[in-house]
């Protein structure tokens, strides 16, 4: 039986992308840059804020001054929006409610920033007791790099046989595979089954009741 079931947040726990969306696109309007569509975005999102700032940006225009002007400009509008049209995904609640009652321990690890996740977490989740809510900190690399994952293990305090990592992406999938634990990847994220497949995820589910059994 696993004991530490660590999450995504982006995609997996939450359907993030319209508040990442609407964000990314008041910096672009606010800087004078063209604005992407909303069926764009689960493709520029994945790797933390900067990276998103930097996709949506043209080529030419990814200089150190205007990614942290736009940054600054997202931070700005999500900080007060992340939670207008964010929302969990079907079974989610359900879902962490049967593993807390199974004694199960509950962990996020994100690449979105750390006030947001902390922020979003809490908002959506207040009666789930996380043994971690680990986000992009600044001087920790982001995923795929294991250093979220470690943390929480620290916290944890348990063996690597004894875990779960639950993403919809290659780099949630890469990011167990370097951390050495196992992977399950969810097809109702922002990648799909493709994705998942092709980055060799141990397990994939298609609802969230499905983890249950793989934590049995």
């Amino acid at each position: 039986m696993k004991r530490l079931v660590i999450f995504d947040l982006d995609g997996t726990l939450l359907n993030t992308i319209e508040d990442l969306g609407h964000a990314a696109n008041y910096a672009l309007e606010h800087n004078g840059f063209a604005t992407h569509t909303m069926a764009s975005y689960p493709f520029l999102v994945g790797n933390g804020v900067r990276r998103l700032i930097e996709r949506t940006l043209p080529e030419e225009n990814r200089d150190a001054a205007t990614v942290e002007r736009m940054l600054r400009d997202f931070k700005e509008y999500y900080n007060e929006h992340n939670t207008d049209c964010t929302k969990p995904y079907n079974g989610i609640p359900e879902l962490l409610e049967m593993l807390r009652d199974m004694d199960v321990k509950l962990a996020v690890a994100s690449n979105k920033y750390q006030q947001a996740t902390s922020r979003i977490i809490g908002h959506f989740f207040p009666t789930i007791d996380f043994v971690a809510v680990e986000g992009q900190k600044e001087g920790v690399n982001v995923k795929p790099d294991p250093s979220i994952v470690f943390s929480i293990l620290a916290q944890a305090k348990l063996p690597k046989s004894e875990v779960l990592y639950v993403g919809d992406s290659a780099v949630d999938m890469e990011t167990a595979r370097r951390a050495c634990v196992d992977s399950v990847g969810v097809t109702w994220g922002f990648r799909g089954q493709k994705e998942l497949v092709e980055s060799n995820a141990l397990h994939i589910v298609n609802m969230p009741s499905e983890i249950i059994d793989l934590v049995q």
